[in-house]
């Protein structure tokens, strides 16, 4: 406990990147109100209109001396902790100019490739980075509670997922069931680049052993629904989280930038956020 009171009140300055985005905004909003959270920067992409709005005022929350720019490389450095929801290319953009600059830096952007995904994993050797699906603790506790159901189940139970989002949403399945689709492959020690199957369509077969079957819905402004399946002879269990609002993925990313400050360089997780080592 005195571990976790620590982590909850290291102070940390933070630069919100897409701060005009949904997420921005509720983090900006949210981090005003935390103690030890000071936001120093916002940023934005090159010919968005919210460039040179004061950051509070774009929040709801009122002006706040911070204007949104589009320059990341002018305001990042060492003492920061960037937080990034926004889009593949610009993410690796932030992600190799805070390794320059030895600045902590957390990537919540969805829709990262392999490719990109293995980049900051190297350049992690210059900074503390967290790469996320998705930011709240109750998603990342799910991800642990499915690892231990399915090593506990054993062979004779098949993994389904399905995820529900709203219908602006880009990708599909969400990074966030697959994140728990490989909880599941590596509790019952199966290769996800095999056993992870994002739809099924057509005269497909009988249900192969050890394929975990993960399915997109889109509609509404639903902000995001994970339910795993574990379907044996005669019974199912479920394990869902719903989330009501972008709230619990801003306080969750806050949570992480207080942890990750000060942290040395290396590649972190919203797992050993929740754990709060």
């Amino acid at each position: 406990m005195a571990e976790k009171a620590a982590a909850s009140s290291r102070e940390c300055k933070i630069i919100v990147c897409g701060a005009a985005g949904r997420m921005g905004r509720r983090i900006i909003a949210l981090a005003r109100e935390q103690d030890g959270i000071t936001i120093s920067a916002a940023v934005e992409a090159p010919g968005s209109p919210a460039l040179g709005s004061d950051a509070g005022v774009l929040a709801g929350v009122g002006p706040i001396g911070i204007e949104i720019v589009d320059d990341y490389t002018a305001v990042v450095d060492s003492s920061t902790v960037s937080l990034d929801f926004t889009a593949p290319p610009a993410s690796m953009a932030h992600v190799r100019a805070a390794a320059a600059a030895g600045a902590a830096i957390i990537v919540g952007t969805s829709g990262l490739s392999r490719e990109q995904r293995d980049e900051i994993e190297t350049l992690a050797a210059s900074m503390p980075a967290i790469i996320a699906a998705n930011m709240s603790r109750g998603i990342n506790v799910l991800i642990s509670l499915v690892a231990d159901a399915v090593n506990r189940l054993g062979a004779g139970y098949d993994c389904e997922i399905v995820e529900i989002h709203h219908n602006r949403k880009k990708d599909s399945p969400s990074g966030t069931a697959i994140a728990l689709a490989e909880a599941a492959c590596q509790a019952a020690d199966l290769n996800p680049a095999e056993a992870i199957l994002p739809a099924r369509a057509g005269m497909v077969g009988e249900r192969k052993e050890g394929e975990i079957g993960v399915f997109g819905l889109r509609g509404g402004d639903n902000v995001g629904e994970h339910t795993v399946m574990l379907l044996g002879a005669g019974e199912r269990l479920e394990l869902t989280h719903r989330a009501a609002s972008r709230d619990c993925l801003a306080a969750g990313a806050i949570a992480a930038a207080r942890w990750l400050a000060g942290r040395p360089p290396g590649l972190y997780s919203m797992q050993d956020v929740v754990a709060g080592g």
